[in-house]
């Protein structure tokens, strides 16, 4: 019947996307290291669940760049290099001083303070940036990674492009997985991880870009600095 594979396919829909985060997470975690091989069945038989939602999902994080494809040998987490790194960090530049820019030249996105909704989504985002403050200090990359994520997500939309949105937020995930490579081989991390979210925020809400550049380059910086230093060793 026509609502019973309707129903089907919502819930394949569902189930890929479900695999799909699960293991992105598996990669950012480092519990899937770079280079490591695994098969449709035994992702499938991991789960509990069918081939045919786990190859989809796969095939979604391929075209996201966190895994490469192998016609015979199946799936393998991609190892990104320190190139790979400075490139990503020079994409990410580029788009956020795009933002900035509109910000100049007259983007409402911080520019209603007073309407309700603008306010509320700029509150949102700074809890977000509170939270990943806390956990970078605690050194809990983990936690740090997902609020990370979800910060810069969300004040990006408040520029009103989705493309925009979704194309920053691939490029945080890739370089956030280049990263955690790198970070892994450090046992505490308390200090080591950069934590100026809400500074970004207050910068913005002030309309001050000059700042709000300097602390995305300090962002930069750091993180650079310290994966070429891990690079190197």
């Amino acid at each position: 019947m026509p609502a019973s594979s309707g129903t089907g396919a919502v819930t394949r829909s569902t189930l890929r996307q479900q695999i799909a985060d699960a293991l992105r997470d598996e990669v950012l975690g480092g519990r899937l290291q770079p280079g490591q091989e695994f098969t449709v069945k035994e992702i499938a038989e991991q789960y509990g669940v069918s081939a045919t939602p786990v190859r989809e999902a796969l095939v979604d994080l391929s075209a996201q760049g966190l895994l490469e494809a192998d016609q015979h040998r199946g799936f393998r987490v991609h190892e990104y290099s320190l190139d790979d790194f400075r490139g990503m960090l020079e994409a990410r530049s580029l788009v956020t001083d795009g933002m900035f820019h509109a910000l100049d030249t007259g983007h409402k996105g911080f520019q209603e303070p007073d309407d309700p909704r603008t306010a509320a989504a700029v509150a949102g985002v700074r809890r977000r940036g509170e939270e990943a403050q806390r956990a970078a200090g605690a050194g809990d990359l983990t936690v740090l990674i997902g609020y990370d994520l979800r910060f810069w997500r969300e004040l990006s939309t408040l520029f009103g492009n989705p493309y925009l949105a979704d194309f920053l937020h691939r490029l945080r995930v890739q370089t956030w997985v280049c990263t955690v490579q790198h970070l892994h081989r450090l046992t505490d991390l308390r200090g080591r991880l950069w934590s100026g979210h809400t500074e970004i925020v207050d910068a913005l809400s002030a309309r001050d870009t000059v700042a709000a550049r300097a602390l995305l380059a300090a962002y930069n910086g750091h993180y650079l600095t310290l994966i070429e230093r891990l690079a190197a060793e």
